[in-house]
């Protein structure tokens, strides 16, 4: 049998108010995947900030690599031979790839940081990974994945033997998840240790080795992947049977809501048309850089246009700011809802105020206090947002319930058109189902739907139409009850033979 790297008995971890973890336990062997999954809120990262020290424990034992340890710092934890990567990468962007691999470490002569040889150094671990970085580029001019390859390569550099992978593959393109799953298997053949956390539960089959379940705190289950089927699994994490896991709602497509006509704005938005109807979900697929954040900022104004006419309601309008598109109606859930959607260091009660201070405000600037308690109470009732009371800050929500947040601030001031950007990226598959669920709902009361992701099982799921977006312009418009996933991806991949065929 495989040697324990690492063994978690008993573990209890409280905040106040909330247990996190009670009685967990958790193990982890050599040259082996554990998939460690849960919800939102399940308490995965709370167990993981404890193993590398970035929690200490109420109680139970914690042993690495045979030794037992009392309450970790992150230095005591990378010194004992732990390192995480986290899903928002913890880089220096303006260092180069060499200096923030050895950062805090670097090799010295006499009293100078011995550039020559980290450089060196930081090639060595590169090339263990089959990858060649040059150590002199500024961190903040690689792509996401070439990021993360820097930080599989500075836990190699820490001698890690046990590395704590936080949702991975979550900015990834398939050729890049590809990359990195070649990358697990190869650390798994070094006796590398991998806990490996995702939501992507389809990901599962090509790396995982044995599973680790947890829900609301609790160790439920754990053992051989192979040993539990997918829906066993999804029950275990959600303690119920997800029945459909696309729930589709049929309506009847009424008048066209929004339209854009021939929308330029940049390198990654070029000559873009699309109609967003009453009671139906516009899907928006492609690859990624292929403009469909960029077109959604675009029409909500976040981004300047350089021509091109949006027009609502059967009126064109002008949007030159994100002002312009809430006054008139256009709404968006951005991608990052952390860094773009939400202010997470205000309550979810400010959240949903601040966005409608212009409905909220009388005569002279005064809030109405009144109308500003109802106005959250029924956008927390209408999304069922879970959480101990409003005045909590947003940043304490699990992923699922941040979304619901950004959702109901636009929903409190009647928005005609909602823009979900990749609203299902880092949630549990529960949490995916009420997500799917809200846009459903939306649709049924004639509020137009716009629907961007990078999963072409949920847009097969739950779209209506789907446009399909290659090199910043719409190549296709396939209907998701004809259509396959191979189909899309001709039309998100050959451009050009599109283009040709077009004009044949």
């Amino acid at each position: 049998m495989s040697e324990i790297l690492v063994s978690m008995e008993h573990i209890v971890k409280t905040f106040p108010g909330v247990r996190a973890l009670d009685d967990v336990r958790f193990e982890l062997r050599s040259g082996e995947v554990m998939a460690l999954l849960g919800e939102n809120g399940a308490g995965k990262s709370t167990l993981m900030k404890i193993l590398s020290g970035v929690y200490s424990r109420d109680s139970g034992t914690m042993r690495i690599l045979g030794r037992e340890y009392g309450n970790l710092t992150p230095k005591g934890a990378q010194e004992a031979g732990v390192a995480i990567i986290h899903q928002e990468l913890n880089m220096c962007q303006h260092l180069t790839v060499a200096q923030n691999m050895f950062l805090g470490r670097e090799p010295m002569k006499g009293i100078q940081i011995d550039s020559r040889r980290m450089r060196e150094d930081c090639r060595k671990y590169l090339k263990k990974l089959h990858f060649d970085i040059d150590p002199d580029t500024v961190v903040g001019e690689l792509a996401v994945s070439k990021q993360q390859i820097v930080e599989i390569a500075k836990a190699l550099s820490l001698n890690a033997k046990i590395l704590i992978m936080d949702e991975p593959t979550s900015a990834l393109t398939s050729n890049e998840i590809n990359d990195l799953f070649r990358i697990i298997h190869d650390l798994k053949s070094d006796g590398h240790g991998i806990v490996y956390i995702s939501h992507r539960l389809e990901e599962l089959q090509y790396v995982a080795d044995r599973v680790t379940i947890m829900r609301d705190g609790h160790y439920i289950a754990d053992g051989k992947f192979t040993d539990f089927t997918m829906d066993q699994i999804i029950a275990n994490m959600v303690g119920r049977e997800i029945k459909e896991k696309y729930p589709r709602v049929s309506c009847k497509a009424g008048r066209t809501i929004l339209e854009v006509k021939n929308l330029n704005a940049g390198r990654m938005v070029r000559n873009v048309s699309l109609q967003v109807k009453a009671g139906e979900i516009l899907g928006i697929a492609g690859l990624m850089g292929a403009g469909r954040t960029e077109t959604s900022r675009a029409i909500f104004g976040a981004d300047p246009k350089e021509s091109g006419q949006i027009i609502l309601d059967g009126k064109e309008i002008t949007i030159n700011s994100p002002e312009d598109a809430i006054r008139a109606g256009i709404v968006l859930a951005p991608e990052d809802r952390r860094k773009d959607g939400l202010c997470t260091k205000l309550s979810i009660h400010d959240n949903i105020a601040l966005p409608n201070l212009d409905l909220l405000c009388g005569r002279f600037g005064v809030v109405d206090r009144k109308k500003e308690n109802v106005m959250v109470r029924k956008a927390q009732k209408d999304l069922e947002i879970k959480m101990p009371n409003d005045e909590v800050r947003a940043e304490t929500l699990s992923g699922g319930n941040m979304q619901k947040l950004v959702v109901a601030k636009w929903l409190a001031r009647g928005a005609k058109v909602i823009i979900f950007d990749e609203p299902t990226r880092g949630i549990d598959v529960a949490a995916k189902v009420e997500i799917y669920q809200i846009m459903n709902q939306l649709k049924q009361e004639g509020i137009g739907v716009m629907f961007i992701s990078s999963e072409l099982p949920e847009l097969l799921g739950i779209a209506d139409r789907i446009d399909v977006m290659c090199e910043g312009r719409v190549t296709g418009e396939l209907d998701p009850h004809e259509t396959t996933q191979n189909e899309v991806l001709t039309y998100a991949t050959r451009f050009e033979s599109k283009v040709q065929t077009a004009e044949a």
